[in-house]
């Protein structure tokens, strides 16, 4: 009697602990944090009032003003930080074990955990750096035409606040993922 190994010995992967619910919920934090600021930008691209700029302004900074050009960089702008943002799921789900099947050439191989920990401890960093020093500092140094908050200025902050948690929630995800590759044999 033969028996077969319905695994190639590639793929297989060793038993890892199963991430901690916070861990969970602070990944689907990280990777919706992104989406109200890419609703904010296809807003003022479409022309919808959001009160800090004009569409006008906006699009000024594109050949001929053109809205076309204007909403294929906020949608790709948008996606790029969405599919980044996505990623973070990976290190609390099964494809951050194991590449999907789907994927070419790699399809069914192990992740390796250290290439993935040093991936999203840089993306952690970046996202970190970006959003609390150029966001945060910039909000808070850029001279203000008046002493109190618009509309617009408090619908800016809530669009793009959320952007804040990015770094830090994929930072606490990525150290839990890497403690969990860690203890395992």
């Amino acid at each position: 009697m033969t028996t077969t190994d319905p695994a190639p010995p590639e793929s297989r992967v060793p038993p890892v602990p199963p991430p901690p619910r916070w861990a969970v919920c602070a990944a689907h934090v990280a990777a919706w944090s992104t989406v109200p600021s890419g609703v904010w930008r296809v807003a003022l691209v479409l022309g919808v009032p959001v009160g800090v700029m004009e569409r006008e302004e906006f699009l000024a900074a594109f050949p001929h003003h053109s809205p076309v050009l204007g909403l294929a960089y906020v949608l790709l702008i948008g996606g790029v930080a969405e599919a980044a943002s996505y990623l973070t799921l990976g290190l609390v789900r099964p494809w951050g074990e194991v590449v999907p099947r789907w994927i070419p050439f790699l399809g069914g191989r192990p992740v390796d955990h250290g290439i993935a920990t040093l991936a999203a401890s840089l993306g952690a960093f970046a996202v970190t750096f970006l959003w609390w020093v150029l966001f945060l500092g910039g909000l808070l140094t850029s001279p203000s035409p008046d002493p109190g908050v618009s509309v617009g200025e408090a619908l800016f902050v809530a669009a793009y606040a959320p952007l804040l948690l990015w770094g830090p929630l994929l930072a606490v995800v990525t150290r839990s993922y890497h403690l969990r590759h860690k203890t395992c044999p």
